[in-house]
């Protein structure tokens, strides 16, 4: 009789149906998702796909998606192999499944690839028309310098200038901007066109822009195509840059840099928002924060600047029936700090708190615009094992790995993540020396592969797979 009680519970009848309806709605209304993923600088997203493929494929190591908990999974196949602008996922996972592996060369450019997921669905009427259903998953991978050229769209050429000249007077800029400002304090802004000019002056910019992203590691670089043009390889629209305030007359060089960069906010930036952008359904973005504390202060502020950036990109608000068939908009936005297998599990908490912390601010707005917003810690591969040791009577945990550099295997004690933001006191203690391991073989079937992989999966996809 209890049982016949409950389900008269007008409480629970209600929710049950309510759920029934959710799911026959985004089945009957999405059968493709667009996730789409980059990284600041080094966050490691190419070995983010290549492994969240690869799990897929293989259907096991992931006990937290919900569908391979419940035993629905049934499996994943690629589409597409021999598409032009395809994610090179065969030739990445050889990489890393390679004896001994090795991490794969980055991506340059914006490339895809599609998987079709099969799975019984739990839905009640479904299962009696359909048991098996389906989902195109595309996953775009694009350069994170891109993202952070979308705020050039609010930005003339003169507020673009100046910010520009105002970062390049930072203390860890200065000296990579020194060549540039230079030939810019020579350079006749208000004088004929001269397009040998504009062209040695504009590379001497892209060259300090490429030395802060490469050699310094910053992740705030602007226009991003400077530092990873794709298809816009000698392409004159890369060929402007700041100049100081000043009268824009016809026939100028400072009439040119400000024509080009019109044309670049509005042919590439522009462009690239409608083509792409503004169809992606969600989107991760991975920070290597490890490397940016270690990095020190200065470094630390271009990360939590940049993401800032990237929260700005995110103002367009949820996806109903409507929105979705004439103006898709990203409902999901996962930040993930990568390498977690680079600090021990206690660590974990800190870590993600840290980067909840940097981008609280900025978080606010894309909540208020619909978008559910998760920060979470992950590792795509794992390359480490925990080890507790004693020192003094106290025990540590300690990570056990094989170095990058040095391919010697150590044990280590990587250090503390602060539980707030850094103080002065904590760049100058030596309290933060993370280092970088080589990989660990992925193979299949093989649990413990990866840290929280599945929980990034569960956020992403999880609600389409019901």
């Amino acid at each position: 009789m209890a049982g016949f009680t409950d389900y008269l519970n007008p409480v629970r009848v209600l929710g049950d149906v309510w759920d029934e309806l959710g799911i026959l709605t985004d089945r009957a209304l999405d059968r493709h998702l667009r996730v789409a993923v980059t990284g600041l600088s080094r966050s490691g997203k190419t070995v983010f796909i290549t492994s969240l493929v690869h799990h897929l494929l293989d259907g096991n190591g992931l006990p937290f998606l919900e569908p391979v908990h419940d035993g629905r999974y049934l499996g994943a196949q690629l589409e597409d192999e021999h598409r032009g602008d395809r994610f090179p996922y065969a030739r990445f996972h050889a990489d890393l499944s390679a004896q001994p592996p090795r991490w794969p060369k980055a991506t340059e450019r914006l490339t895809s690839v599609r998987l079709e997921l099969a799975y019984r669905t739990r839905s009640l009427v479904l299962r009696q028309v359909q048991p098996v259903q389906h989902l195109t998953l595309e996953i775009i991978d694009y350069p994170g310098e891109w993202l952070l050229d979308l705020p050039l769209l609010e930005q003339d050429y003169d507020q673009f200038s100046r910010e520009a000249l105002d970062l390049a007077e930072q203390p860890l800029r200065r000296a990579a901007a020194a060549e540039w400002l230079a030939q810019l304090a020579a350079f006749d802004s208000d004088g004929p066109e001269n397009e040998d000019a504009i062209t040695a002056l504009s590379d001497a910019f892209r060259c300090y822009l490429i030395h802060c992203h490469q050699e310094l590691g910053l992740s705030r670089v602007q226009p991003g195509r400077f530092t990873n043009p794709g298809d816009l390889e000698g392409s004159a629209l890369l060929r402007f840059c700041p100049l100081p305030p000043g009268e824009v007359r016809r026939g100028t060089n400072r009439a040119r840099m400000v024509e080009r960069y019109v044309r670049y906010r509005d042919e590439v930036v522009r462009r690239f928002y409608l083509d792409y952008f503004s169809a992606f359904d969600r989107q991760v973005v991975l920070i290597d924060l490890l490397g940016a504390l270690n990095a020190g202060p200065g470094h630390f502020a271009d990360t939590q600047e940049s993401l800032a950036l990237i929260l700005k990109s995110f103002r367009y608000g949820g996806s109903g029936f409507l929105s979705r068939l004439f103006a898709p908009k990203i409902d999901r936005l996962l930040f993930a700090v990568s390498k977690a297998d680079h600090v021990a599990p206690n660590q974990h908490p800190a870590l993600k708190q840290l980067l909840e912390l940097m981008i609280r601010p900025a978080a606010r707005t894309a909540r208020y615009e619909g978008i559910t917003t998760e920060v979470m810690t992950l590792a795509s591969l794992r390359c480490t094992d925990v080890v507790r040791t004693e020192h003094h009577g106290q025990v540590l945990s300690c990570v056990r790995g094989l170095l990058k550099d040095s391919q010697r295997e150590t044990v280590l004690f990587p250090g503390e993540i602060p539980p707030d933001l850094p103080e002065p006191d904590d760049w100058t203690s030596g309290r933060f020396r993370f280092k970088d391991f080589a990989p660990r073989r992925l193979v299949s079937s093989v649990a413990g592969q990866h840290i929280r992989l599945d929980q990034a999966l569960q956020f992403l996809i999880g609600d389409k797979l019901a």
